[in-house]
């Protein structure tokens, strides 16, 4: 009955939201060319100001939820939209405005998930003990509202990089909306070898998130000794953000593709050492590292990304990047699962975790120019030039 749900405790709403956030988080990397697109074709602004407003207006509307399926619409359709339109274009202004400190700039834009994820779970379980989960959801449908001011501070920026193609006279309009959803990336070789090699790094890299509390409880410790163990990886791994980002701009002798090649594969050697935490403090120690070295690793992809395609398909190479990459994150936990059901242990799960890290870092070393030591360094080359100018002529028309 509609009105039953009223009276059921307050773990019946907490329940029903976790799974439609788990079900919003599925969404958002599906809908990344569709947010492309858009910006592309109206600009980053309209976009991103329209997906606050479709994320407050699901929290809202999910407030009044009288049964799952509200849930699932308000929550995981409505508001996950809204979030995808906000994240891709906001992320692909950053690249495209900062030149000489682009990789720190995006450090510092991505960080804000490590605060999130450190301080948003307490903080709403208090808004749910203190105003109910309606409450608490109405209470973050204002918090995401303010993404509509956000959005009106953005200003896109033309460069001479870009692609005008979209905008020829007389194209046809399959052709203009293959590039706007920036699919003609697909012929892209060094572009879809960076796509597999991250599709095989998520298959692991999101794993310690899904395992590593129950893995604790299975190792003996409670649940508040989970919980900071978690807290303290959330911590490190908004430190390593940071530091990557500001450690990749600094003027070392390496390229950007070495930075990141450097900590996916300390990411996967944290993740397989994690068996060998005997004791609560050094369990701590490795999650503390593989906290701080999947952090470090984020900044990169994303600047990487940008040598790669150049900044005039910057919109179009995310939105395609998090679409087909989502594979290996929707793979990686079930088959950890499924491999600690098998062998009746976590040791085997996080093993295979870690060599699917090691096995992206092979693939980023068949990128063009990975051990060239004439690799563009000056900014704005990379502006004048196409992806293929700077990476190689690696590119199928």
């Amino acid at each position: 009955l509609p009105g039953a749900e009223m009276r059921l405790p307050l773990g019946w709403g907490w329940l029903f939201i976790q799974r439609s956030l788990a079900w919003d988080l599925s969404l958002l990397p599906s809908t990344g060319p569709i947010s492309s697109a858009l910006s592309a074709h109206y600009g980053t602004r309209p976009v991103v100001m329209v997906g606050g407003f479709l994320s407050g207006l699901g929290l809202l509307l999910a407030s009044f939820a009288t049964c799952l399926t509200h849930l699932h619409f308000c929550i995981g359709l409505l508001a996950g939209l809204g979030w995808a339109l906000v994240f891709t274009p906001s992320l692909a202004t950053v690249s495209r405005y900062f030149e000489k400190r682009r990789t720190l700039a995006t450090g510092l834009a991505v960080s804000g998930a490590g605060v999130s994820s450190l301080a948003f779970s307490p903080l709403f379980q208090l808004l749910v003990d203190s105003y109910g989960w309606r409450g608490a959801l109405l209470l973050v449908a204002g918090m995401s509202f303010n993404l509509v001011a956000a959005g009106a501070l953005l200003r896109s920026l033309s460069l001479a990089g870009d692609s005008v193609a979209g905008d020829a006279p007389g194209q046809k309009r399959l052709s203009r909306l293959t590039s706007l959803l920036g699919l003609d990336l697909l012929s892209h070789k060094p572009f879809m070898r960076y796509i597999l090699a991250f599709i095989l790094i998520d298959t692991g890299y999101f794993v310690p998130y899904a395992h590593l509390v129950p893995y604790t409880r299975e190792m003996g410790y409670d649940e508040y000794q989970a919980a900071f163990l978690m807290s303290a990886t959330a911590v490190a791994d908004l430190v390593g953000r940071i530091f990557a980002g500001w450690l990749a701009d600094s003027g070392t002798i390496f390229h950007l593709l070495h930075h990141l090649t450097l900590w996916t594969v300390l990411t996967g050697i944290s993740i397989a050492l994690i068996p060998l935490g005997g004791s609560y403090a050094l369990l701590m120690g490795l999650g503390i590292c593989y906290g701080f070295f999947a952090g470090a690793l984020v900044p990169l992809q994303f600047s990487c990304l940008v040598e790669i395609v150049g900044t005039g398909r910057i919109l179009g190479g995310i939105g395609l990047m998090h679409m087909l990459e989502s594979m290996g994150a929707l793979l990686g936990a079930p088959l950890s699962g499924w491999l600690r059901d098998a062998t009746g242990n976590y040791t085997i799960s996080f093993i295979i975790s870690g060599a699917f890290l090691l096995a992206g870092g092979l693939i980023l070393l068949t990128l063009p120019n990975y051990f060239s030591c004439s690799w563009p360094s000056n900014p704005k080359e990379e502006m004048k030039e196409e992806a293929g100018a700077v990476l190689g002529t690696e590119y199928d028309h």
